[in-house]
């Protein structure tokens, strides 16, 4: 059962009842207030934050740079940032787009560092669909031994596929339909108008749409 701080606590009161509650049994949102109740985060709050959002963090930068190797230096950085700044955070409830705002600006950081050129990939000629829209799900990255092989293979196919989109379109279908965030959401994330974000991931579902289906009719 998940245990709720009023928000009109002081911070004494919630440093009070966080020695009666373990972290485990709060909700996100109560860790949080009580990482912001002093001038540094509550350790065993934030480490239970860690712990839930860790997976959060993984899949994201796995589908944002998916062949770079120092992708948990770059989670921990996220980490080491939130940690410094989570006092900032104004609404605990949009902790989650917050977190993934971080790591979005470390990840185009780290592009810039690199000054990485991958050759672009032509969306100016999309196939339309009839309703313009494609749906999946993701598995956890790590599959367990009884998925189905052919069903491993698509999602390998689709992976590849999302890899080779051009990091901007990349990022917001990722944001999208990896971590499931509102057009909304990911407009404040990477600073760009909601019509130019609903534009790219359109233009992405149909370039991964292409793809996939050539993928589909060589079985």
């Amino acid at each position: 059962m998940s245990l709720s701080l009023p928000v009109s606590w002081s911070r004494a009161e919630v440093s009070e009842t966080n020695s009666l509650v373990s972290p485990e049994q709060l909700s996100n949102y109560d860790l949080i207030v009580l990482c912001q109740a002093d001038s540094q985060p509550d350790r065993l709050a934030f480490a239970e934050l860690l712990r839930r959002y860790q997976s959060h963090l993984n899949r994201l930068f796995y589908h944002l740079a998916p062949d770079w190797q120092e992708r948990a230096d770059l989670t921990q950085e996220v980490w080491i940032r939130v940690y410094r700044n989570i006092n900032r955070l104004q609404d605990p409830a949009k902790f989650r787009g917050w977190l993934s705002r971080i790591a979005t600006n470390l990840f185009y950081d780290e592009l810039r560092k690199r000054k990485r050129v991958s050759p672009p990939l032509s969306l100016d000629a999309p196939r339309y669909l009839e309703d313009g829209n494609m749906s999946w799900e993701l598995p956890d990255n790590a599959p367990s031994p009884s998925d189905d092989l052919a069903t491993r293979e698509f999602y390998e196919h689709l992976q590849s596929a999302i890899a080779q989109l051009p990091e901007t379109f990349r990022t917001t279908i990722v944001l999208r339909e990896i971590e499931g965030l509102a057009y909304e959401e990911i407009a404040d994330i990477t600073g760009v108008s909601l019509g130019t974000v609903k534009s790219r991931i359109a233009r992405a579902r149909l370039k991964l749409q292409s793809v996939l289906q050539k993928y589909l009719d060589e079985e």
